[in-house]
């Protein structure tokens, strides 16, 4: 007689990384509760019990994300560097995440609740500036400037497509050419910037090479303000 194939238990964790998979493949459109029951093989009303409702299934999804982050900031953590070397590597580590998962700018930037591991997350970043001997005042100051960048992501000037949407960049940049005369700048601006196709982008105006050009500028100066720090 065969033996009965055992069912894994539903449980946050498992539902979670069935939500990871499906939004990876489909978008956040495509994620509902019901989707979801079913992709899981479980009735809908029994995610209701590990996750209250398609809010609590965003706001898992988002601790989902920052946990990724932390464990491959850890993995990637360069032993005894300094703080420039270190923050950089976070930042490049949080980036590889996003682009993993090019839905979780948006989700990230449209939750009303803070996930569960960020707060530990930039008191990390803060421990690293003042272990590199930034004061508290100067370290305050770097998180401001930093913004998303600490997350892996640029936040976009145009953005006009909704939360873990997609832009249309061609459509996009028509709408620019189309203003040339009222806008010769910003037309300008497009046409010069042209970016590679093996530029990983994760927006209109958040590409790989931008990002760690934003990133580095931001260390540079924050390392001149240090010198002159009281």
């Amino acid at each position: 007689m065969e033996a009965k194939a055992v069912r894994e238990p539903l449980s946050r964790e498992r539902a979670l990384a069935a939500a990871v998979t499906l939004v990876d493949a489909e978008g956040l459109k495509a994620l509902t509760m019901r989707r979801l029951a079913a992709d899981l093989g479980v009735e809908a009303m029994s995610l209701y019990y590990h996750l209250p409702g398609k809010n609590g299934l965003l706001d898992g999804l988002a601790d989902t994300v920052i946990d990724e982050i932390t464990t491959a900031v850890a993995a990637t953590a360069v032993p005894d560097a300094d703080w420039r070397t270190s923050l950089r590597q976070r930042f490049l580590a949080a980036r590889e995440v996003m682009l993993r998962h090019p839905w979780a700018p948006g989700l990230l930037g449209s939750r009303p609740t803070i996930p569960s591991g960020l707060f530990a997350y930039y008191d990390a970043i803060l421990a690293t500036l003042v272990g590199g001997g930034l004061s508290y005042r100067l370290a305050h100051r770097a998180l401001h400037a930093f913004g998303s960048l600490a997350l892996g992501f640029a936040q976009e000037v145009f953005s006009p497509a909704p939360a873990g949407g997609s832009m249309d960049v061609g459509a996009t940049e028509a709408d620019l050419s189309a203003l040339a005369a009222t806008l010769p700048h910003l037309t300008a601006m497009v046409e010069a910037e042209v970016h590679a196709v093996e530029d990983p982008t994760l927006g209109w105006c958040d590409s790989q090479v931008e990002f760690t050009f934003t990133v580095d500028l931001l260390l540079d100066g924050l390392a001149r303000a240090q010198e002159r720090q009281p």
